[in-house]
């Protein structure tokens, strides 16, 4: 699944940088990720770079309205970075 920036975003520009598949851009108010592009750093980090920079707890989550299996992030990676 992709991930989703919630509300409690302050906008400190940690995230952004280190998407490695430009996932992530400013919004109106806060960031937001772009869902069709996020693979939670599948082919790229064990983890997602952005939850492990954000200063906020629990500011960066799973969004509930885009689930995809680790199978489906692979092959999302796949296309984006041919």
């Amino acid at each position: 699944m992709a991930l989703l920036i919630t509300e409690k975003c302050i906008n400190c520009d940690m995230c952004e940088p280190e998407c490695p598949n430009q996932a992530i851009a400013m919004d109106a108010a806060i960031y937001q990720i772009d869902p069709a592009r996020c693979t939670e750093c599948v082919g790229h980090y064990d983890e997602p770079t952005c939850q492990s920079v954000c200063p906020i707890n629990h500011t960066i989550i799973s969004d509930p309205l885009w689930q995809e299996s680790n199978d489906a992030l692979w092959d999302k990676f796949v296309r984006l970075h041919p």
